[in-house]
């Protein structure tokens, strides 16, 4: 059976959008099928690799497992979102760039998200609170040195 659609209001990266969801629908699901963001990536759909990462209300969550209908009416920031209105790259972007910290890039955009919603909260960030703060986000590529190298160069320049 078909569950009814409700509507809702989603505000991502600035903007506000309004539309009929049913209620089981993810924001994973919304984002990119819906709003055609796909930089927001699936792994596992389990909520363990952190691929699907976004911040809501600046915390990150898995929008793997987060219903569309539980964020609405509260600001969401993809990976979309990190980059400048003219374009330029958000400095965190720009230092994984610099330091390699892209492979397949597969785990970049929750990554991304993860580390931007910590530098956010610590102004003097040591290499292990930054391990911490990425240990829910899986990369299979880089064995994390430089992601957290990148990381790091971000944090120094903020404090």
């Amino acid at each position: 059976m078909m569950k009814k659609k409700i509507p809702i209001e989603l505000h991502v990266n600035g903007e506000s959008f309004e539309l009929y969801v049913s209620p089981n629908r993810t924001l994973l699901e919304v984002l990119r099928e819906d709003l055609e963001l796909i930089g927001t990536k699936e792994g596992c759909g389990e909520g363990v690799c952190g691929s699907c990462t976004v911040l809501w209300k600046g915390l990150p969550i898995r929008s793997c497992l987060t219903l569309a209908t539980e964020v609405q009416e509260t600001e969401i920031l993809t990976i979309e979102g990190l980059a400048t209105e003219d374009g330029s790259l958000d400095s965190l972007q720009q230092s994984f760039i610099d330091h390699g910290a892209v492979q397949c890039g597969f785990c970049t955009p929750g990554m991304l998200m993860s580390a931007k919603a910590f530098l956010n909260r610590h102004q003097h960030p040591t290499e292990q609170d930054i391990r911490e703060a990425i240990s829910g986000n899986i990369c299979r590529c880089t064995g994390y040195a430089k992601i957290v190298e990148a990381i790091v160069e971000v944090g120094r320049r903020k404090g």
